[in-house]
């Protein structure tokens, strides 16, 4: 089943994934969703000095937007600060550094920022696909750290800010990847078997179309979704998948291209009319699962995961001082 997951995912992808795949969906975008001012509003981008989250930063920051960049590495960060502001003549980049696979400094920050500063939408897009399983410094997978529980922690430290504001929003840009992959909450952090980087990072992202379904049920008055941004020229593409770099980098996405839909799902008022917990490609909702693919899981796996992600989460929590 697996050889047909993914050879039946390949080609979808060498069809919409690409360049050409984005080349032809835009041919039906309405230009209008973007002409937007955004002045006013706040948006917080993780892992934000480059790739898609620096695509994107520079998209709201030319609409006006208040821009919150969340960066593991300081001096990349300012560099892409400095680029953002001189480009978009938008003075309102601030910078936060926060390394988001290490779940205490996620607190911190969230609980901070949450004193200090109003939230409209948040774009959960800081990611990594480590190739060989590495521990942080907490006796955690790296990949899933960052990927799932990072995401987790900040989004949910976040809510009670976002549920001030009209219009709030909360978009996490995950992977087609997942689309191989049914959710497997018996190994979160890979410890059994063969590890594979790619495949644990597919896990990882359909971790994080489960926890948008599950936030949308939870909290109405937030927008949530999910989104694929296609195969985009990337420096983490380049890093983490340097075959499949080369054999594709001719047909992949630029990043500005990459980050379309994240900026569709964050400023456009066509947005919010579609139904929250959706997962979207190219401004469509998409389908979660491939014909025939047997990636459904049981709504009770579903909900352990947000509880075995909460404990998690409380468990750092109640371990910085002072708490």
């Amino acid at each position: 089943m697996s050889w047909y997951r993914n050879t039946v995912w390949f080609v979808k992808g060498l069809r919409e994934y690409t360049r050409g795949g984005y080349e032809s969906a835009s041919k039906h975008f309405n230009p209008a969703d973007m002409e937007v001012d955004v002045a006013g509003r706040s948006f917080l981008v993780t892992g934000a000095n480059s790739g898609i989250g620096k695509a994107t930063a520079k998209e709201i920051a030319r609409r006006g937007g208040t821009v919150h960049l969340v960066c593991r590495n300081k001096e990349r960060a300012e560099v892409a600060q400095e680029e953002i502001v001189t480009e978009t003549g938008n003075q309102n980049i601030f910078l936060h550094i926060v390394d988001i696979s290490n779940p205490k400094e996620v607190w911190k920050f969230a609980e901070k920022f949450r004193n200090q500063h109003k939230l409209n939408v948040l774009i959960n897009n800081a990611g990594c696909m480590v190739n060989n399983r590495e521990l942080t410094e907490d006796g955690l997978e790296k990949n899933f750290a960052t990927n799932t529980l990072g995401t987790y922690i900040l989004t949910t430290a976040l809510l009670p800010l976002l549920g001030k504001e009209a219009d709030a929003r909360v978009i996490t840009v995950s992977s087609g990847g997942m689309l191989v992959q049914k959710l497997n909450i018996s190994d979160l952090q890979s410890e059994n078997g063969t590890f594979d980087g790619t495949m644990v990072y597919a896990q990882n992202k359909r971790q994080q179309v489960v926890l948008t379904e599950q936030w949308a049920k939870a909290h109405r008055n937030i927008h949530f979704s999910v989104m694929h941004p296609g195969w985009a020229d990337t420096p983490a593409v380049r890093s983490s998948m340097p075959d499949f770099y080369e054999k594709m980098k001719n047909s992949l996405r630029t990043e500005a291209q990459g980050a379309d839909t994240v900026v569709w799902l964050a400023v456009s008022a066509e947005a919010t009319k579609l139904p929250s917990g959706l997962f979207f490609q190219d401004r469509q909702p998409v389908a979660t699962h491939l014909p025939l693919a047997s990636t459904h899981s049981p709504l009770e796996d579903e909900e352990k995961l947000m509880a075995v992600l909460e404990e998690f989460s409380q468990n750092f929590r109640s371990s910085l001082p002072g708490t």
